[in-house]
């Protein structure tokens, strides 16, 4: 019985495509090194913190105090300062809105959790400021008179 056309080629193809691959790992296996040495691999980190390839330099080291290593988040203080300002929006669903403050005209924070009594949209207040990991927070805040 005898072939048809193109089941020739397929075949042929497929003995070509197969033989090429062979070729291709006789090449790589010829051609492929041995793994890196140890010290090829090796990755030093220098004075600065970055990496490079070689030791650093002992005399550029820095002691370090274990005390000043701060571990954990910042430690948020109040400030003493009263300040005074103008609520600019307050959501009373959710709870939160923010002061601009008469001195620097920046707005901060406030959260419900820290008012001393109920405040809306365009109260005098006064506040407190406290750094917070976000920017300042209005602290202690309570109305000054009515708003306008």
């Amino acid at each position: 019985m005898s072939e048809s056309y193109s089941k020739k080629e397929k075949t042929q193809k497929k003995a070509k495509s197969k033989q090429d691959k062979a070729e291709k790992m006789k090449e790589r296996k010829a051609n492929a090194k041995k793994g890196k040495s140890l010290e090829e691999m090796m990755a030093y980190i220098d004075e600065n913190g970055n990496l490079s390839s070689t030791p650093p330099d002992m005399s550029k080291r820095k002691e370090i105090n274990v005390e000043d290593i701060q571990l954990g988040a910042t430690v948020i203080t109040p400030e003493d300062e009263l300040r005074t300002g103008r609520v600019a929006f307050f959501i009373e669903a959710k709870g939160y809105g923010f002061i601009t403050d008469d001195k620097t005209k920046e707005n901060i924070f406030v959260h419900n959790k820290h008012l001393l009594e109920p405040i809306k949209e365009k109260d005098a207040v006064t506040f407190e400021r406290e750094k917070t990991a976000k920017g300042y927070s209005a602290i202690n805040v309570r109305k000054v008179g009515k708003g306008s």
